[in-house]
């Protein structure tokens, strides 16, 4: 009888088909879901308006006219640039992989020390990368210059990756993943010989792979969309980043044919990211219900 009560509360909560009782779920969860989608869906239809239509009152979600003239715009405005689009995309690929590659060791490797190992001084360090992350970006960008121009690396490609590198939020998310990893299976690693490395590669990566995922799309985003080194620290201009040079062409001309560029501009730096977060969803949910960061 016990069996039998439980397996309906089962397919009450999760129904195999569809079921009446999901309509209020529906009824709740659709207006939400279309609230969520219309930022993402006037960042496309404002890519594809006509100059008419951008600058019409009163302004219109829709466009009833989509043209691919803001796109036409904004390329053969790069034909009229020093240097073609391929230099500027290419040092975005390439500093964007190694800020995410590099930026996932730091965090996991961190995230590990700070939660099995034992040593004076852990909890302060975790409590001050907490504390870090209420710091808002401006208020950390002259320290952040003075630190790149004394090591050295002023108008330099590694001006792009390593102030990236530095990412609170992301040692955090992989703590509360690491924190619940049982200290018997890290020490039967230890008995058996394994070495941390060992420890963090076979064991611990494999076991905290949604955080790992959401941490590598943090990475990418502030990554792929940051300006600040080839504002701030670099003037070479074979060295600067594809969003700096998106954002320049949508400002080089006038008011009226760089609001389209812009918004071309913008959609081609917005859709990278929602791919991979579509791609990673599953693990990113799986995250946020594990870390306690809601």
């Amino acid at each position: 009888m016990a069996k039998t009560k439980k397996r309906k509360n089962l397919i009450a909560i999760n129904p195999s088909k569809f079921d009446a009782a999901q309509l209020v779920v529906y009824l709740v969860l659709l207006p939400l879901l279309a609230l969520m989608l219309l930022p993402i869906l006037y960042i496309v239809f404002t890519a594809f308006k006509p100059i008419g239509e951008l600058f019409a009152y009163p302004p219109r979600f829709i466009t009833t006219h989509p043209t691919p003239d803001n796109f036409r715009k904004l390329f053969e405005a790069t034909e009229n640039t020093l240097f073609p689009l391929s230099i500027y995309l290419f040092n975005s690929i390439v500093s964007t992989g190694i800020v995410v590659v590099a930026g996932i060791f730091i965090s996991v490797a961190a995230a590990y020390v700070l939660s099995k190992k034992r040593f004076h001084g852990r909890s302060l360090i975790f409590k001050l990368n907490t504390l870090s992350m209420m710091f808002v970006p401006t208020a950390v960008s002259i320290p952040r210059y003075l630190v790149i121009k004394q090591v050295g690396l002023l108008d330099t490609f590694w001006a792009n990756v390593v102030p990236m590198l530095a990412m609170p939020v992301g040692i955090f998310l992989v703590k509360q993943f690491v924190d619940q990893l049982p200290e018997e299976l890290v020490e039967s690693a230890r008995i058996d010989g394994a070495t941390d490395y060992g420890i963090l590669f076979k064991i611990v990566v494999p076991l905290v792979k949604p955080s790992l995922a959401t941490v590598a799309i943090l990475l990418f985003q502030n990554a792929w969309n940051s300006m600040e080194a080839s504002s701030l620290f670099i003037n070479t201009e074979s060295l600067k980043t594809f969003a700096f040079y998106m954002n320049s062409l949508s400002n080089s001309g006038n008011g009226v044919a760089g609001m389209g560029m812009a918004a071309a501009a913008a959609l081609l730096m917005f859709l990278p990211n929602v791919i991979l977060f579509t791609l990673m969803q599953s693990r990113v949910m799986s995250t946020m219900a594990y870390s306690g960061l809601k």
